[in-house]
């Protein structure tokens, strides 16, 4: 007996120390799968990291997702709606969602038509501070309302062209989050935002073991086909490595962020497979364009020219990832929506020297470093510590120091690094002046609301998710108008505007095109992965015996 309790504890520390799975020792089936950035939250209206937005699909559903082919897939309402069968008005102004009747959230309850207001409520309140409102702003939906607890009716201003993948992407449960917000007057602190027990998904939240794991289990009430799996088991590692690693023990069944370098070895075992997933994501440049808090040159045009034209992002293409990707020419690329007549900024450092010297950037006391009225030209270049960006780093700092630029490189952790404005997060309160990440619209929709000037963050505007402080009035106008746009055709001609724009503005600068790339063990059957909701059929994923 004494060495059966020895045992139990030698599982329970490895537990703990997110060495196995919860239920290792009891041959359950556990998908485990490798996260190397830490979801900052699990109440999607305070994250937009891409590691919570995906882990979202596990135990928290929405009106609909995608299914392998990006066709919407209808989760609580009957039908996605349309003109045709009704659920779309003429005008294109009102969209009527018809719920199941057989929807309930993971203790029993039912989900119903009032959780959906609840949820447009709270994103809207001003006692709350969501990584952004949109597309819940009240110059975009007049109102939502529940008729009945089977229906919910969303009226917009004018059509909104992206309301399909924008609206209701997840529900909250007002049962268990309204008496939150009325006794603290917000939800912004609620334990459920890192503990969400009641859910909607395949699987609910058992636990989280901050920088170990996170753990979710079958959900026994789920309304949809009853998960296969028992549980999934997320691991939290702490970089590329480690990941591999994991991988190639057969300790870890997915992963993904995979370093093109890695892929070989992987490839190489037989028993991983590779998938390349097209998601809309392209690794990029930011540029700070906040007066208050950016480098004076940041506020030229012609600098930010210089600053793309001396750094060769072909080098980093072909040394780093192999020559498997490109530098991208547009936010949109590989999609129609991407202009034409927009091409990559030349790698060019001759002509970023005299781009320079015009702008008044010369080193005028020999130190090694241009400087202009007393200021030297030394930028914050800020990106999460993946080995692969903190090469790029490293690369940029040296090509710099050619052309007399200065560098000083950080790496915030990524529950840091994405923190909002309100939250003091970095990037959000313009303590950078080049920030990479990889960013992607509202895939498969075009739409996106980071260039828009009512996003810009400020103590007023907590929520806004421009956290580059760019404003362009007809880039805003044009943006406005391709949301109200419903033909396609000219939606994508708007598009190929607001490109072009972005391009002469300088503001975004593709660094690497970068399709979701996933790694999984053969062992795992029915992955049906897409590049909007990855996890849209976690119920139907197996373990071969």
């Amino acid at each position: 007996m004494k060495g059966k309790h020895l045992l139990v504890l030698a599982v329970a520390f490895a537990v703990l120390a997110g060495l196995v799975t919860p239920t290792a020792a009891q041959d359950q089936k556990i998908v485990t799968i490798i996260y190397t950035q830490e979801p900052d939250n699990l109440n999607p209206m305070y994250s937009n990291m891409w590691f919570a937005i995906i882990t979202k699909e596990l135990y928290l559903v929405g009106a609909w997702d995608y299914d392998q082919d990006l066709n919407p897939h209808p989760v609580l309402v009957t039908e996605i709606p349309s003109i045709e069968n009704g659920g779309i008005s003429e005008d294109g102004t009102v969209i009527t969602l018809h719920l199941r009747d057989d929807i309930t959230w993971s203790d029993g309850e039912p989900i119903t038509a009032d959780d959906f207001v609840f949820t447009y409520e709270m994103i809207t309140s001003d006692a709350n501070t969501p990584i952004s409102r949109y597309p819940y702003e009240e110059d975009i939906i007049a109102g939502v309302e529940a008729p009945d607890e089977r229906t919910v009716v969303v009226t917009f201003v004018e059509p909104f062209a992206p309301w399909l993948a924008t609206l209701f992407t997840y529900v909250l449960p007002e049962h268990v989050l309204r008496p939150v917000f009325e006794e603290e007057g917000t939800l912004d602190n609620a334990a459920w935002n890192r503990a969400p027990t009641v859910g909607s998904g395949p699987f609910v939240f058992k636990e989280w073991e901050t920088g170990g794991h996170i753990y979710f289990e079958r959900n026994e009430n789920y309304f949809g086909p009853a998960p296969i799996l028992d549980g999934v088991f997320i691991r939290i590692v702490p970089d590329d490595a480690s990941q591999i690693a994991a991988l190639l023990s057969g300790d870890a069944d997915m992963g993904t962020f995979i370093a093109y370098s890695d892929v070989p070895q992987l490839e190489e075992t037989g028993y991983i497979n590779i998938v390349l997933v097209p998601s809309g994501y392209n690794e990029a440049w930011f540029f700070n364009l906040d007066p208050e808090t950016a480098h004076p040159a940041m506020l030229d045009v012609n600098v930010r020219r210089a600053l793309v034209m001396a750094f060769d992002r072909w080098r980093i293409t072909e040394d780093l990832l192999l020559g498997r990707t490109y530098p991208p020419a547009s936010y949109w690329e590989n999609t129609p929506y991407a202009s034409p007549n927009v091409e990559p900024i030349p790698y060019d450092p001759e002509e970023a020297a005299r781009l320079l010297d015009e702008a008044g950037w010369v080193d005028t006391n020999g130190d090694g470093t241009r400087d202009k009225d007393g200021v030297e030209l030394v930028l914050r270049y800020l990106t999460p510590p993946r080995q692969v960006r903190m090469d790029t780093q490293v690369i940029v700092q040296q090509e710099f120091a050619e052309l007399g630029i200065g560098l000083t490189l950080e790496n915030p952790s990524y529950d840091i690094f994405w923190n909002s404005y309100a939250a003091g997060g970095p990037i959000a309160t313009g303590q950078f002046d080049i920030a990479q990440w990889s960013q992607n619209p509202a895939f498969p929709d075009p739409d996106t609301n980071y260039f828009l000037c009512s996003e810009i963050p400020s103590e007023e505007n907590p929520e806004g998710a421009n956290w580059s402080h760019y404003c362009n009035e007809e880039v805003d106008a044009l943006l406005r108008e391709q949301a109200r746009t419903v033909d396609y055709d000219a939606r994508v001609e708007l598009f190929h505007q607001i490109d072009e724009l972005l391009s002469q503005d300088i503001v975004w600068v593709g660094v690497w095109h970068d399709p979701d790339l996933w790694a999984y063990n053969t062992r795992v059957q029915n992955l049906a992965l897409n590049g909007a909701t990855p996890f849209w059929n976690c119920y139907e994923w197996d373990i071969a015996e």
